[in-house]
């Protein structure tokens, strides 16, 4: 009997076949589609500056016209400079041969000495090997000589002729002639285009394809117009510095190295190479050479610290590694037109990931957004069993929060997912006591730096609390799970200046007596749901038969529904319920309050909480206060 295909499993086939089929069409079709992406970053770039005109009253066909009239005439006057340039140190390159030699010669080691000696034996024994056993060498010179011979050419018709004759810049031209057909045909019919994409997405899509084309039109369009006009103004300074520095032909350093910005990571790098070697083929030292690269370091460190992160706010949205994988996958795909492409067409697959859910996997692996939440990431290091990091987790979320908040979006919900792994049997009795005695040890390291020394500065008085005389404790209701997060109420509430201490997991009548012969009078029952929501019920009854005195706040952490279902599963029997480590000092503060003012030698009270006074308890503490 057949089994039936996994739908999972057919669509990810599916997925990799047409991710497959789509490599492959773009590498044997790079003739139309490397004019075509260019034509689309070039409509992307330009948009802007036509739709400038068209809000002159211009019409769009004059507009797309005047537009790309005006940068071709600029591509092509600075192509030109830089060419008569490029050609002119062709030219004079014997002229630079003895400087450059000489420059060279002086790093290099004495003849006479053991490295020269041992390079020259090496070059003589690889000319040895390339003859043949036997041979002489003039003899096997003369064997391996080529043959001159002569074929006739094939007639050729004037299309022919006129390749031969551009040579290498008839490819070149056609490319350039297809592109501006393509983008004036783009800038032109660029609603028609948006529709026929909106309509392609499929009907029931017009707000998400709406939302994709518009978070990529102007998120494309600002990010390669503002690196436009960083990268030309890179290549002005830098040609600008190698003037006044006397360096030969600066108009051509600088377009290359403005060109070669687009680049990632290495196209500055290479670009200062080319001035450098001219340097030392002109001028005779170093000092020269020295000066360009710390003018490309000083460049560098302004625009790519400072400039750009202003300008572009939060980037591309590509995550680095994801930048340099592109640009190697697309220069392999598409060679150096695809390298100049790579960080454009990646931002374009990264919002075609975020909007279309087929293509999701796209914006994990190239995106720059954390995959990972933090009480993910830091469960999962747990898992991992590696202790440093999940510090380090820790550690980098406290910067930006209080200790509360970490506990409350980090350590209570990762120590959630790990307490849903237990009772699923996912996770081994190693990890279990892992993962507990991690948190446990980080929990006591963030509270030995934070919490005591506010504690010691209540006590000496240099900063004003109301601290409480009541004593309470944190009690756990089923696991150590619940008891670590009592343990970190009970922190939270020494740091507020309350008398605070959290019990072991231990057995019920273990910890109630524990309750009773501490002379408590504020208990609260810490729980971890979904799994000790019936237990903390239980020991909240139990709590109120035997301590009736006590009194009693039910917390179940982050329980769905918030505190209005958290009261109807704790039965009623607490003065108090709470489902946040905020809610828990809230109540407990409530609490207190009340119990001082039942007591005869009570301090008075703090100043007056409108949220306390509007949320009166009807518990034990509230009705001896009302008696």
């Amino acid at each position: 009997m057949l089994r039936p295909l996994n739908p999972k499993a057919s669509s990810k086939s599916g997925i990799l076949i047409a991710v497959a089929l789509t490599i492959t069409m773009l590498y044997f079709g790079r003739q139309i589609f490397i004019p075509l992406a260019l034509a689309l970053i070039l409509s992307f770039l330009l948009s802007p500056l036509v739709s400038f005109l068209e809000r002159g009253r211009l019409g769009r066909v004059a507009a797309v016209v005047i537009v790309l009239a005006v940068g071709l005439a600029i591509t092509v006057g600075i192509g030109w400079a830089v060419a008569g340039q490029l050609l002119e140190i062709t030219g004079h390159i014997r002229d630079y041969k003895d400087n450059l030699v000489a420059t060279v010669h002086s790093l290099h080691p004495l003849s006479n000495g053991p490295l020269g000696q041992a390079t020259a034996t090496v070059k003589e024994l690889n000319k040895e090997l390339e003859v043949p056993p036997g041979q002489p060498a003039h003899s096997a010179a003369r064997a391996t000589k080529p043959i001159p011979v002569q074929v006739t050419a094939p007639p050729t018709n004037f299309i022919e002729d006129l390749r031969s004759l551009l040579g290498p810049i008839a490819g070149l031209l056609e490319t350039i002639g297809m592109v501006i057909i393509f983008a004036a045909f783009m800038l032109i019919k660029r609603e028609d285009l948006r529709n026929r994409l909106i309509r392609l997405g499929g009907q029931g899509q017009l707000t998400v394809m709406t939302q994709a084309l518009d978070d990529a039109s102007t998120r494309l369009s600002r990010y390669l117009f503002l690196q436009f006009l960083v990268n030309c103004t890179y290549g002005i300074l830098f040609g600008v510095g190698l003037y006044f520095m006397k360096v030969p032909h600066a108009l051509l350093w600088g377009a290359l190295a403005a060109l070669l910005r687009l680049v990632p990571y290495i196209g500055t790098l290479a670009a200062t190479t080319f001035p450098i070697l001219m340097a030392l083929a002109v001028f005779p030292g170093w000092k020269v050479a020295v000066l360009i690269f710390a003018l490309f370091v000083v460049l560098e460190a302004v625009v790519a610290n400072v400039v750009e992160p202003w300008l572009y706010g939060s980037g591309t949205g590509i995550s680095a590694i994801a930048i340099l994988v592109a640009a190697v996958f697309w220069s392999i795909l598409w060679g150096p037109v695809g390298l100049i492409l790579a960080t454009p067409l990646t931002v374009c697959l990264v919002l075609a990931g975020r909007y279309v859910p087929q293509l999701s996997f796209l914006e994990v692996l190239l995106g720059d957004e954390p995959v990972l939440s933090p009480q993910e990431h830091f469960y999962q290091r747990l898992l991992a069993m590696d202790q440093d990091e999940a510090r380090n987790i820790a550690e980098a979320e406290l910067k930006d929060k209080s200790l509360d908040t970490l506990y409350e979006t980090v350590f209570i919900p990762g120590l959630r997912l790990a307490e849903e792994d237990r009772h699923a049997e996912i996770l081994t009795d190693r990890n279990v006591d892992f993962i507990s005695q991690t948190t446990r040890e980080i929990i006591e390291d963030l509270g030995d730096r934070m919490v005591r020394p506010v504690t010691q500065q209540v006590r000496d008085g240099s900063l004003e609390r109301q601290p409480s005389a009541l004593e309470i404790v944190c009690i756990p209701a089923r696991d150590e799970a619940d008891e670590l997060v009592g343990m970190m109420l009970a922190q939270l509430l020494q740091q507020a200046g309350y008398k605070a201490s959290y019990l072991a997991i231990g057995t019920v009548d273990d910890m109630l007596r524990k309750v009773e012969q501490g002379g408590y009078r504020i208990a609260c029952v810490s729980a971890l749901p979904p799994f000790a929501v019936g237990q903390a019920r239980s020991l909240c009854k139990r709590l109120r038969a035997k301590l009736p005195d006590v009194a009693v706040v039910v917390a179940l952490w982050q329980f769905d529904g918030g505190v209005p279902r958290a009261q109807e599963r704790a039965g009623g029997c607490a003065d108090a319920v709470a489902t946040s480590l905020s809610e828990s000092l809230l109540q407990i503060r409530r609490l207190a309050t009340l119990g001082m003012a039942e007591s005869p030698d009570a301090q008075p009270s703090a100043e007056p909480d409108p949220e306390r006074d509007a949320n009166p308890g009807t518990g034990t503490l509230e009705r001896k206060a009302a008696s």
